[in-house]
């Protein structure tokens, strides 16, 4: 191969991801926009709050629950190379707040929420239905997108902040049963070692999390071509780029808020 040939074939997906991030900013700019022009849809937001948030609950508390217990016996089994198994709770509390919950209930709401946008959104553009709304002069993406974008970046804070509780609980329960720690000792240590800030911050990266698998969903349910296989594509793209995303936004954050 040349390297004329080469060249080209690194810098064919460059520009296609450098494009992509570029047709996403702009699609979140004008989304973003319509947040102080009328009219609003509070129906559509409480609608999409349930959708997103509620119905979301039970998969994120049990990706916690399990997430929390594995970790208390990752952590047992590597202090106990080091005499340092009271560690345990300390970093089970500090992981799940810090970057274990944030990131996997992120994670599980675009494998739900980010496909389930981009399907709905690309059957109604298979079907015409978002022309039908332009016809009545209504904006869709006033009516499909800002709805789902802030119910997203009000919901996966909330489904974070149960998920830290859960998967702390089930270090705890792990600990205590499986570890024979004390639970009294056990919760002091997590209390005692857990900040406000660590909270925060995976409330602040939930936030995130929450606007890009919205972003993504309705990103590519705006755009997704016609024929079941565009619907099709537009999904599966809209749970990598989210998930992608997501791993990428975690870094900024977490270097943004901790670097010092």
């Amino acid at each position: 191969m040349s390297p004329i040939r080469a060249l080209a074939a690194i810098g064919r997906p460059v520009i296609a991801g450098l494009r992509l991030v570029g047709a996403l900013t702009i699609f979140a700019a004008q989304a973003v926009s319509h947040l102080v022009r009328p009219p609003f849809y509070p129906r559509e937001t409480l609608i999409q709050l349930v959708q997103i948030g509620w119905l979301s609950l039970p998969v994120v508390g049990l990706t916690a629950l399990f997430t929390g217990g594995a970790l208390a016996l990752q952590i047992y089994a590597g202090g106990s190379r080091f005499s340092a198994e009271a560690v345990v709770p300390s970093i089970v509390a500090i992981g799940m707040v810090r970057e274990l919950g944030p990131v996997l209930g992120g994670l599980m709401v675009a494998a739900r929420v980010a496909s389930s946008i981009a399907a709905e959104i690309g059957t109604m553009k298979v079907t015409e239905q978002i022309d039908a709304l332009v016809t009545l002069s209504t904006n869709p993406m006033k009516y499909l997108t800002l709805p789902r974008l802030i119910a997203a970046t009000l919901a996966v804070p909330v489904l974070v902040g149960v998920g830290d509780a859960i998967g702390i609980a089930g270090g705890w329960a792990v600990g205590v049963w499986r570890l024979d720690f004390n639970s009294a000792t056990y919760l002091k240590n997590t209390v005692d070692f857990l900040e406000t800030w660590d909270v925060v911050s995976g409330l602040w990266k939930g936030a995130a999390f929450g606007f890009i698998v919205a972003l993504a969903g309705c990103f590519y349910g705006m755009t997704s071509s016609r024929g079941a296989q565009g619907v099709g594509r537009a999904t599966k793209s809209a749970v990598v780029t989210a998930s992608v995303l997501i791993f990428a936004a975690n870094y900024i954050l977490t270097e943004t808020f901790f670097s010092a």
